[in-house]
C-alpha cells in the first residue's frame, strides 16, 4: 500500500520541522532544552535529539522558510503548546508548496 503525504510527513517532515523550531527557540529566543520541550509539548530527550541532529536530519537552507520557522518559533514561545499544531501545519503547508519535502513524497508533487 502506498503511503499518504501525511504518513511521509509524520516520518520525515515532522522531525525536520520540530528540529528547526527547537533550534530557533534555543538560538533566537534564549530558551534552554527543557523550556523548549515544555513549550513544544515534547520531552527534553526529544529536543536533545533534534539539536544533536539525531532526528530531522534534513537541514533547511531556504531563507524564506527559515524566516517562517522563526515566526512560528516566536508564536510558540509566546503562546506555548496550544500553538504548536497550528504552527506545525502552517510550516508543513509552506514547505510542501515550496517543494521542500517532494523528494521523498511523489504524491506531494501531484497536488
Amino acid at each position: 500500500m502506498k503511503q499518504t503525504p501525511c504518513e511521509y510527513m509524520k516520518w520525515y517532515g515532522l522531525p525536520v520541522i520540530r528540529r528547526e523550531i527547537a533550534e530557533s527557540m534555543i538560538n533566537n529566543f534564549g530558551l534552554n532544552q527543557k523550556e523548549t520541550a515544555k513549550k513544544m509539548g515534547v520531552t527534553p530527550a526529544a529536543v536533545c535529539q533534534y539539536v544533536s541532529k539525531k532526528r530531522g536530519k534534513i537541514k533547511i537552507i531556504d531563507e524564506n522558510i527559515l524566516r517562517e520557522i522563526n515566526v512560528s518559533a516566536k508564536r510558540i514561545v509566546q503562546h506555548g503548546e496550544n500553538s504548536v499544531v497550528k504552527e506545525t501545519c502552517r510550516l508543513c503547508k509552506i514547505m510542501r508548496a515550496e517543494g521542500i519535502f517532494s523528494f521523498f513524497c511523489d504524491v506531494c508533487d501531484e497536488e
